[in-house]
């Protein structure tokens, strides 16, 4: 039976894989961090299955991971923990850098160390292209523009070595944008949708937001988990842009969420400096014609579709809590 072992498994992208995984036949097994109160609602639905398996352990922490690699045994390895967040990045640089870089070399070197033969697939970014302009792939250069983007970028440089120095299978999937209705509540898409489901509740009339004019290529998070699983059954461990091809501004974002609803976006949006980042990444499009030809990986929902589709599960999870 594959065995896959999943850190960051409560977030977004987690919850998504291992409903994939387990649909497979896999055994899946995740990584989740201690805390005196559970943060397990994206995987609460799954807790039933018998292949599904939680350990309690950090990426900050060398000698856990070792011991959990040699005792899961695991085929596949999918690195999805990481500090996600880019303005919180600027506040907590040091959190972010141990966990998303040194915590990825961490992992490596228990893979190594433990002797495994597994495959292991790094979540790479968009935002460590930062400021170069688009469209941006796989031979584009680097220049990220937050310590959440630098500390990406040194992963994923760590991710090639490991694979270039002990024949590891390592593959980096460089991921631009991906939302869903599992989004953090603090990442600006969701806070959009979030926003007109209150406002069109009448529990709110405003939604303060940062930098309008930043463009990205938005997708949807469960065709992305999809390209990582396929970056993974390659006969050649190597690395992938996985993108729509589209840009669009958070304008356009906000336009079309509240447009979805019946309202105008100018009459409710005001400006907060206090959201702006101390460097903008400008705008972000990704080239994903690699993925497309040697995985035949496509995104399918572009962000204009993505943002009614976040503002109707929004509305509904709103319209539940309130009947409650």
């Amino acid at each position: 039976m594959n065995r896959a072992f999943i850190t960051g498994i409560t977030g977004q992208d987690g919850s998504y894989l291992t409903e994939f995984l387990l649909d497979k036949g896999y055994e899946v097994h995740g990584l989740v961090r201690r805390s005196s109160t559970l943060n397990r609602s994206r995987i609460d639905h799954l807790a039933g299955n018998d292949r599904l398996h939680l350990h309690y352990g950090d990426l900050t922490d060398g000698v856990g991971l070792v011991n959990l690699v040699r005792s899961i045994e695991p085929t596949e390895v999918y690195n999805l923990g990481a500090q996600s967040h880019v303005k919180v990045s600027f506040e907590m640089p040091d959190y972010t850098a141990s966990t998303n870089s040194i915590g990825t070399l961490r992992l490596l070197e228990a893979i190594r160390a433990s002797g495994m033969s597994c495959k292991f697939y790094q979540a790479s970014t968009s935002e460590m292209f930062g400021s170069t302009p688009p469209p941006q792939n796989e031979d584009t250069t680097f220049h990220p523009r937050s310590p959440y983007g630098a500390s990406k970028l040194q992963a994923h440089w760590v991710t090639i070595n490991y694979r270039e120095a002990y024949g590891l299978f390592a593959v980096s999937g460089i991921l631009f944008n991906h939302e869903s209705p599992r989004r953090g509540e603090n990442f600006v898409t969701r806070k959009i949708t979030r926003g007109v489901a209150a406002i069109r509740a009448g529990l709110t009339d405003t939604l303060e937001l940062g930098n309008l004019d930043a463009t990205r290529d938005w997708g949807y998070a469960p065709e992305y988990v999809v390209g990582m699983w396929q970056m993974l059954q390659a006969d050649e461990p190597d690395d992938y842009v996985l993108a729509t091809g589209e840009g669009h501004s958070v304008r356009a974002f906000c336009e079309a969420a509240f447009s979805h609803a019946g309202l105008n976006w100018q009459d409710h949006v005001v400006h907060n400096d206090m959201y702006e980042r101390p460097s903008e990444v400008d705008a972000l499009l990704g080239d994903a014609t690699k993925a497309r030809t040697h995985l035949g990986w496509e995104a399918k929902t572009t962000a204009l579709d993505l943002a009614r589709l976040m503002v109707d599960s929004d509305s509904a999870e709103l319209e539940m809590s309130l009947k409650k």
